[in-house]
């Protein structure tokens, strides 16, 4: 099944007998806080314009608990989560179409979750909004209650155990910056620096300049040449977000993998687990 969804293609299906529900998940990581600034502010941003019947998703406080010993995004309570989802207008039959502003990271965490609780049938509009040429909306739609029933583990997780042991064992990918993952910068955790093992592969490499995905066998060449060629494969960013954007481009290519939700945020704050710098996995 695919993963994502050109803006062509979600026209075509918008516009067809069997059109998806779709979610409207546009998020940024933001430091504008500390800088004195507003912080982004997705439902603005939806209620200035969205794509047709698009239903806001709040990643912050719909699609992650609130942060605390488990991270900066923990999972969401599974039953809350599902309760979103159906006043959403999401069943467990009908097709799913998630975009945000562009970058990818919030589409993908709600594009994991939906999969990860079972829905078969989920994509990502590739590039986001910021390919989308048709029409915009103001009007708040006002779906019919759908009748999604979230069951968890039908995609790989991971929590701080099992992502060390598969840095020793398989392939752990840190999807985060090239110098945070060295230990050079950490803007937001407690420490800089990777978990003993992880190999250096951030996200912002899986796509172009527009935002789009790499070609399938071109983002399938750089996981194998990272490892990625029979063994797991576990993925871990800063809390979860941009994790899930790596599953994701991992999912173009054919390759499943499983994903440490909890990421550096959490492993990090425990002074006990070990970090490594610089450029070597060790």
């Amino acid at each position: 099944m695919n993963v994502i969804i050109s803006a062509s293609e979600l026209a075509s299906e918008l516009a067809g007998a069997r059109p998806p529900v779709l979610l409207d998940v546009r998020w940024q990581l933001s430091l504008a806080k500390a800088a004195g600034a507003a912080p982004f502010d997705g439902r603005a941003e939806y209620a200035a314009g969205h794509i047709g019947d698009a239903v806001f998703v709040d990643l912050d406080a719909e699609l992650a608990a609130p942060p605390g010993a488990a991270g900066r995004h923990p999972l969401p309570d599974v039953a809350a989560f599902g309760a979103v989802m159906r006043r959403a207008g999401v069943s467990a039959g009908t097709p799913v179409v998630v975009y945000d502003g562009g970058q990818g990271w919030a589409a993908a965490r709600a594009w994991w979750l939906l999969r990860w609780t079972g829905h078969q049938d989920v994509r990502v509009l590739d590039g986001g909004l910021a390919t989308w040429s048709g029409p915009l909306s103001t009007e708040l739609p006002t779906p019919a209650e759908g009748d999604f029933a979230p069951e968890p583990g039908a995609l790989g997780l991971l929590d701080a155990d099992a992502a060390a042991a598969l840095a020793r064992s398989g392939l752990l990918l840190d999807a985060r910056a090239g110098e945070r993952y060295r230990g050079e910068v950490e803007p937001i955790d407690r420490v800089g620096g990777h978990i003993p093992g992880a190999v250096s592969a951030p996200t912002t490499e899986n796509v172009g300049p527009d935002g789009r995905f790499l070609a399938a066998e071109v983002l399938a060449d750089r996981f194998k040449a990272l490892g990625a060629s029979g063994t797991d494969v576990g993925v871990y960013c800063g809390s979860g977000v941009s994790g899930a954007h790596e599953v994701l481009a991992l999912a173009v290519a054919g390759i499943p993998a499983a994903l440490y939700a909890g990421s550096w945020s959490h492993w990090s704050s425990d002074e006990s687990r070990p970090v490594a710098t610089g450029p070597d996995p060790q």
